[in-house]
């Protein structure tokens, strides 16, 4: 999440910084990769994760969430969307991430959108 975050305060433009700020964090070598993977994913898919989002975020824009939040929405949608992690699992994941990043009202308005996104998925993307 905090990677996810610090590309977006960054502009996305600079993907050596980001890579020393993703070594400096996490030291075992799965960690990392995951990482990769799922910044990668996030911003690859970006367009689609972040039109979902904006779907379901009843009388709320991107640019008006916070930037922690909107972070850990895009790491979940994308896990959700493309079935990496069973959707439950991805939300309350996200929550926690919420609970212990985001403001006090950020855990509730987190599992909020995301369980609009589980109910609204396309049977494909549903997973096992």
């Amino acid at each position: 999440m905090q990677a996810i975050y610090q590309a977006e305060l960054a502009g996305d433009g600079d993907p050596e910084q980001l890579e020393r700020f993703i070594a400096g964090r996490l030291k075992a070598a799965g960690l990392i990769r995951f990482c990769r993977q799922i910044v990668a994913g996030v911003a690859e898919d970006r367009p689609r994760i972040d039109a979902a989002i904006e779907s379901l975020a009843e009388h709320w824009s991107l640019r008006r969430m916070t930037a922690v939040d909107r972070s850990i929405l895009r790491i979940a949608a994308h896990e959700i969307l493309n079935g990496d992690v069973p959707g439950p699992v991805a939300v309350d994941e996200a929550v926690e991430l919420a609970k212990r990043y985001g403001s006090e009202a950020s855990p509730r308005f987190v599992a909020g959108i995301l369980g609009r996104l589980l109910a609204e998925r396309p049977p494909a993307a549903a997973g096992p």
